[in-house]
């Protein structure tokens, strides 16, 4: 950085304040829905892009779906809630040995191309009936038998300092920020515990 350079950084402009897991556990066919309470200072001009993103496979991100991706805005400032919906990923596109088991579901946002936070929560996928799959799983997955069951209690945030006022290329930090430190975001019943 030159001699004399100014860096301004600034608040974020959108606060996650809660988000909360809706119809869960549900069947591995039915929607993900969740439902987002915002906090907006100074109304953002532009839309935020958010999006629900489904981790097929830990060992590639080629088997990662977006299951929706939807533009919200311009949000005026003020506190705002809605819920986000997509269908369950589509199961032909998940690698078999990986249809059980834990997996990850991602809920994303960006302002102006740039992420600013990142919402992870653990998924088990799970044969419930124990008189059939449960005991002896099946060689195929069998999806109409199998339930989702999503972490609640334990998201994994991360949020990224943007350039809320420009471009990109005018950017200062992109690091991530600790969603345990004192002025976090979501309240105490949603920071992630220490891994």
């Amino acid at each position: 950085m030159a001699p004399g350079h100014v860096v301004r950084l600034s608040m974020a402009k959108v606060q996650v304040l809660n988000v909360s897991v809706l119809d869960n556990p549900s069947p591995f066919r039915n929607p993900f829905q969740f439902e987002d309470h915002l906090r907006v200072h100074g109304g953002p001009p532009e839309d935020l892009e958010w999006k629900i993103i489904y981790v097929g496979s830990a060992e590639s991100e080629e088997y990662d779906q977006t299951l929706d991706s939807v533009l919200v805005g311009p949000v005026p400032a003020g506190r705002h809630m809605f819920v986000f919906q997509a269908d369950a990923p589509q199961h032909g596109l998940i690698p078999e040995s990986d249809a059980v088991g834990v997996t990850v579901v991602l809920i994303t946002c960006t302002y102006r191309g740039q992420e600013f936070i990142r919402i992870g929560y653990y998924v088990n996928n799970e044969y419930t009936d124990p008189r059939s799959c449960a005991r002896t799983p099946p060689i195929k997955p069998d999806y109409m038998q199998l339930q989702r069951n999503i972490l609640a209690s334990n998201p994994r945030v991360t949020r990224f300092h943007i350039n809320w006022e420009g471009c990109a290329e005018r950017m200062e930090d992109a690091e991530n920020v600790d969603p345990a430190a004192s002025n976090s975001m979501l309240p105490p019943s949603c920071l992630p515990g220490k891994a």
